[in-house]
């Protein structure tokens, strides 16, 4: 399947994300001849172990991602970052889960927005809000290069497309700037060929990453 990278927004120091840095950007993709193609959405949820005894407990992960996609929406990955194993199942798990009471669903957030085609290239630019919520927590952009599937043989042109990007939007004196970190695959045991499940260690590393910029701009809040 298609490469992808998923980056996030990083306000700038003392900054918070918005729906008008959101507006910009959208801006921004169809100023350089992005053409909408429509709405794109995934969802990640939280989920807490609900075991009581202490026992159990030390035998099955105390937490985990669980994350829907677009693209795939009869499958469902679960991201269990302590264990460093990404697992694709059914969708119809989330109801088994439900059924078990054995995890509960602590938070869940939406990731939706537009996507536009550029060429070989599709990006989807989004909100992160809470499920049920329009409160803004993030920004977050599905950058897609279609020809490859090689993570390694990518690097070279999604690296170009990104600065070409970068570049752009640099233009609107945007208090802020979108970063790519990539996550060690190998480590979840996935090889050089892009899988969706290689979309599901992207996003449980977004959320890592959105986590520790929103506890890093709370001083500045208060």
């Amino acid at each position: 399947m298609p490469i992808k990278w998923i980056l996030h927004w990083q306000p700038n120091a003392g900054t918070t994300v918005n729906s008008q840095i959101l507006a910009e950007v959208s801006q921004c993709a169809e100023g350089i001849n992005g053409i909408k193609e429509g709405r794109w959405k995934a969802t990640i949820s939280f989920y807490r172990a609900m075991t009581r005894e202490q026992a159990n407990a030390n035998e099955f992960p105390r937490d985990f991602l669980g994350i829907s996609l677009a693209e795939q929406p009869g499958k469902y990955y679960l991201v269990l970052k302590g264990q460093r194993l990404v697992v694709e199942a059914e969708s119809s798990i989330q109801m088994i889960m439900e059924k078990l009471q054995s995890y509960k669903t602590r938070v869940a957030l939406n990731f939706e927005g537009n996507q536009y085609q550029l060429g070989d290239f599709q990006l989807r630019v989004g909100k992160v809000a809470p499920m049920q919520s329009e409160s803004l927590r993030g920004i977050v952009m599905e950058m897609e290069y279609l020809p490859i599937s090689s993570w390694e043989k990518s690097h070279q042109i999604m690296g170009e497309f990104f600065d070409l990007w970068q570049e752009a939007l640099s233009k609107r004196s945007l208090p802020g700037h979108f970063v790519h970190i990539e996550p060690n695959f190998s480590e979840f045991g996935l090889s050089d060929q892009y899988t969706s499940q290689h979309t599901a260690v992207q996003y449980a590393s977004i959320m890592a990453q959105m986590i520790a910029t929103a506890q890093s701009v709370q001083p500045v809040r208060n």
